[in-house]
Formats: structure tokens, C-alpha cells, sequence
């Protein structure tokens, strides 16, 4: 696998893999808190076929750094945009978790011209509820003030993890992750995420192909706005992952798989 940084036209390192390769493009954008490794399971099921490129969003993984100003999630859809256009790729097919659904819808709307099609994963296109956004503020203030201990450990997890399938070990690899999180990374991406723009009265201007998947008891994305997001966008099928939570492709990526394939075998690439 190839593995380097770029630089974008905000001049800001990102950092990417890539499993190069004369396939269709398949581009992996990462949910809150997480990377690109995320996406670990679905680049090895699909890069036989298909090349695969994975990338570390601003204040995440090996593109943070020390300093991290405020952004929204249209730049982040910059982001890949640029991405894109230094990889000397025309056309892709995306795919976004939560957090990474929410800049693919946005670079749908800013660049439609790039999104072959689209992949999204226990995301929405709406904002987050005044309740939701107490409680995570609260969250946050715990982590600032106490350190990511035992207790808010077990409330992250349980939010941006959820169930899990027997003999899924991933838990400890995430947490340690969040664990070394620092404030300056965390504070300017929590913040994007919860004072993101409702777009659902624009999800009738994306007419690519989309597959929406959405865990049937994820915590932090009900999965009524992951059925809403599907029934807004024109050309969409929705494909509910039975017993998981939020990170869907992370812990049941025995059933998340079998859909991304089946679907792209549908888009006659």
C-alpha cells in the first residue's frame, strides 16, 4: 500500500493511503474520533478490484498536528476535493462515516462533478439535537476536566462504538487512540460537529447512486435520520446492519461488506 502526505491548496499535511491500482476510485472519509484505519476491513475486501484511498481528516489521526483552527465541514468536503484533484482523480466513489458522511454529503453538493456515487455510513444530513449537544458538551467538559477516564470511556465507546459481535477485539486499539486525543485537535472538531448546517432540504440536488447503511441500534445517529437521509436522496438504497450500533463497518463488517459489494456490482463500473 502506498502511504504519503499531501498538501492542499489550504496548505495544510494530509495524510492518505492508497492501494494505487486501475480500478474504480473508492474514497474512505472517517467518522469523529476515529482514522483511516477505520476503514481497514472494507480496503481489503474491495482493493483486489478497486482502488482504495483512506485519509486522515483535519485534528484526526497522522494529519493532526499542534494547532488546529476553527473549520466546518465544508471544508473538510475542500479537503477532498483537493484530495482528489492532487491524486489526478476526475471521478470517484465516496464513502463517509458519521463525521465523514457529513463532509461526502457537502462535497456532493460543492463538486458533484467528482462523486460517481456514494457510500454512507450510520450518518445524516440533519444537525444534531439541542438535547444530543448538551450532553456531549458534557461529555467534552468531563474529558477537559477529569482525563479520559474509566466512566467516560465507557460512555464514548458506548456512543461511537456500540454492540459489538462476538470475537470483535477492536475496543482497547480506539480507546487508547482517544485516550492520547489532545484538547486542541479535539475542541475545533467537536465543535464542527455540532454546529453543522441542516441540509436535508438539498438531498433532492444529488442524484448519484447512493447506498445508505445505518446500524439498527446506533446511539449517536438514530437510525430514523439514516432512513430519512435515504428516502431525501433521489436514487438511494437503504440497507439496515441488524444488532449494530455506530460504527457499523467497524464491528459488523461481515454484513456491511456483502452491501458495499453487492451495490457496486450495480453501478456497472
Amino acid at each position: 500500500m502506498l502511504s504519503a502526505p499531501i498538501i492542499s491548496t489550504t496548505t495544510r499535511n494530509f495524510h492518505y493511503e492508497d492501494t494505487g491500482g486501475s480500478g474504480p476510485v473508492i474514497v474512505f472519509s472517517h467518522g469523529f474520533l476515529m482514522d483511516r484505519t477505520m476503514f481497514a476491513s472494507q480496503v481489503a475486501a474491495l482493493k483486489a478490484q478497486y482502488r482504495c484511498i483512506s485519509w486522515d481528516q483535519r485534528g484526526h489521526g497522522l494529519t493532526a498536528t499542534g494547532r488546529l483552527s476553527p473549520f466546518n465541514f465544508y471544508d473538510s468536503a475542500n479537503d477532498l476535493s483537493d484530495l482528489l484533484s492532487y491524486l489526478n482523480i476526475e471521478k470517484a466513489i465516496l464513502v463517509g462515516m458519521s463525521q465523514g458522511g457529513f463532509l461526502t454529503l457537502r462535497c456532493a453538493l460543492t463538486n458533484p462533478d467528482v462523486v460517481s456515487a456514494l457510500i454512507l455510513i450510520d450518518t445524516e444530513a440533519g444537525v444534531m439535537p439541542p438535547p444530543t449537544i448538551t450532553g456531549n458538551q458534557g461529555l467534552l467538559a468531563e474529558w477537559i476536566k477529569d482525563g479520559f477516564d474509566a466512566d467516560l470511556q465507557a460512555k464514548i465507546t458506548g456512543e461511537i462504538i456500540g454492540p459489538t459481535e462476538p470475537g470483535w477485539d477492536g475496543q482497547s486499539y480506539w480507546t487508547a487512540l482517544w485516550a492520547a486525543t489532545r484538547f486542541v485537535n479535539l475542541v475545533p472538531s467537536f465543535n464542527a460537529l455540532i454546529q453543522r448546517d441542516d441540509i436535508s432540504s438539498l438531498l433532492s440536488t444529488i442524484t448519484q447512486k447512493a447506498l445508505v447503511i445505518h446500524g439498527e441500534l446506533d446511539a449517536a445517529v438514530p437510525i430514523a435520520d439514516g432512513i430519512a437521509l435515504a428516502k431525501g436522496l433521489p436514487n438511494s438504497t437503504f440497507v439496515e446492519i441488524p444488532g449494530a450500533g455506530h460504527a457499523s463497518c467497524l464491528t459488523h463488517s461481515d454484513l456491511v461488506n456483502p452491501a458495499i459489494l453487492k451495490f457496486l456490482s450495480q453501478l456497472g463500473n
